[in-house]
């Protein structure tokens, strides 16, 4: 199958516009509410799609009397009828955050045996409901967590750590709500749907324990403020394990995950000609060596039929990390620096094209979802006087892509199901 470069990068587009969509709130959520209550509604909520979440819920039920909180990412707010939106900082924790989370808890506290009380929970949502445990300060947790995420620590690790120094997540908040009916309703942005780490678990039970924290922050050799390091030393106040009983009426639904968006994108390929192979939803590791893996894939597809011939489009999902090596690391998300160790393995290769984005439209902190890279990426980057593997060791993955005028941009999409990553072999 002979394509174009413009052909290509149409339909890698196209591709993660249908993982996006399939994770759309406003598409999905109804069909997933439980049966309608006959005591109140109270509507609680955090992640990067909290809002629009707020807002399909509305539209599902419109006779339906609720109210509630939740609170999302600055700039990710969506217009509510009924329940108030907050907005605070992500990926760095502050005050407004740590406020919705404390008016939550509240609010829970108040439901009685009765009321429903809906969960709606989405990515981010960690960052965005940090209130400190007794004895920590808002501070401890900001630098906890810069240190999680330049310790190379995967997502699953950094909630366990994140559980035990929080008065929110962890089950904390379904235990306040007790005895209302407690219904969750989730986007997973984490690899394997673990609902303990979407948001670090508010809703349920945390089988992890403080000496698991411990040790992981040990592995990574995190240097932790003091009170934080004295907290895990004491394992004052375990979080609820599973079987307790003031989480026994908890319910857990996913309306969007990785493997649905991925399936949408699989769908679409059909339509266009292109085989598709989900090589699955929950691929992690360092986002450099995880590019380098994805390019022998494609090598191997294009060269000799294996894992299947072309046309074909290659595509994964799931969460890689980047462990910051260099002194003064420059501008580029775990996607953008995935992409590039991708196209430096590729090395020019013919007929393989790849885009790699984060589904909430913002890989890392930049102002893009990702990057695509083309055949000639690496010509053109030498063109313009930029040495690829030089910006790949330096973390600045995204000053490439930005020259090259090759950066994906959505602005916020309202969703995130994590990250996708298609490679194209024509």
């Amino acid at each position: 199958m002979t394509m174009t470069d413009a052909a290509a990068r149409t339909a890698l587009r196209a591709l993660f516009d249908a993982a996006v969509a399939a994770a759309d709130p406003r598409r999905v959520l109804a069909r997933h509410l439980p049966e309608r209550p006959s005591g109140r509604v109270l509507v609680l909520g955090a992640g990067k799609s909290a809002a629009v979440m707020a807002a399909a819920l509305e539209d599902a039920w419109p006779d339906v009397p609720m109210r509630g909180l939740v609170v999302t990412r600055y700039g990710h707010g969506h217009p509510t009828r009924l329940i108030e939106v907050a907005e605070a900082s992500h990926p760095v924790p502050d005050e407004a955050g740590a406020e919705a989370a404390r008016r939550m808890l509240a609010l829970a506290e108040a439901a009685g045996p009765e009321d429903l009380v809906l969960f709606l929970v989405s990515g981010g949502g960690s960052s965005l409901t940090t209130l400190p445990a007794p004895g920590l300060s808002l501070a401890d947790l900001v630098a906890v967590n810069k240190a999680l995420l330049a310790s190379g620590a995967t997502i699953h690790e950094m909630n366990c750590i994140r559980r035990h120094l929080s008065a929110f997540s962890g089950g904390r908040l379904a235990a306040a709500a007790h005895p209302a009916r407690v219904v969750t309703l989730a986007i997973s942005d984490v690899p394997g749907d673990d609902p303990t780490v979407i948001a670090s678990g508010p809703t349920v039970p945390d089988p992890s324990t403080f000496a698991q924290a411990r040790a992981l922050v040990a592995h990574y050799r995190m240097a932790l403020p003091p009170a934080v390091t004295a907290h895990l030393a004491a394992a004052a106040e375990e979080s609820p394990k599973p079987g307790d009983p003031r989480l026994a009426t908890t319910d857990y639904r996913f309306i969007a995950t990785p493997l649905m968006a991925l399936e949408a994108a699989a769908a679409h390929a059909r339509g266009l000609g292109l085989t598709p192979l989900i090589l699955g939803d929950a691929l992690e590791g360092e986002a450099r060596e995880l590019g380098t893996a994805l390019a022998g894939i494609a090598l191997s597809a294009r060269a000799h039929g294996h894992p299947l011939p072309a046309p074909c489009v290659l595509l994964s999902g799931g969460e890689s990390t980047v462990t910051i090596r260099a002194e003064k690391p420059g501008r580029g998300g775990r996607n953008a620096e995935c992409l590039l160790g991708c196209t430096l393995a590729l090395s020019g290769a013919s007929g393989i094209w790849a885009l790699m984005a984060d589904t909430d439209g913002i890989d890392g902190s930049e102002d893009n979802a990702g990057a695509i890279a083309t055949p000639d990426t690496l010509a053109r980057a030498h063109a313009a006087g930029l040495d690829a593997r030089a910006l790949l060791a330096a973390h600045d993955s995204h000053r490439l892509f930005a020259t090259l005028d090759d950066l994906v941009r959505t602005g916020p999409t309202l969703t995130n199901v994590n990250d996708f990553r298609a490679l194209l072999v024509a």
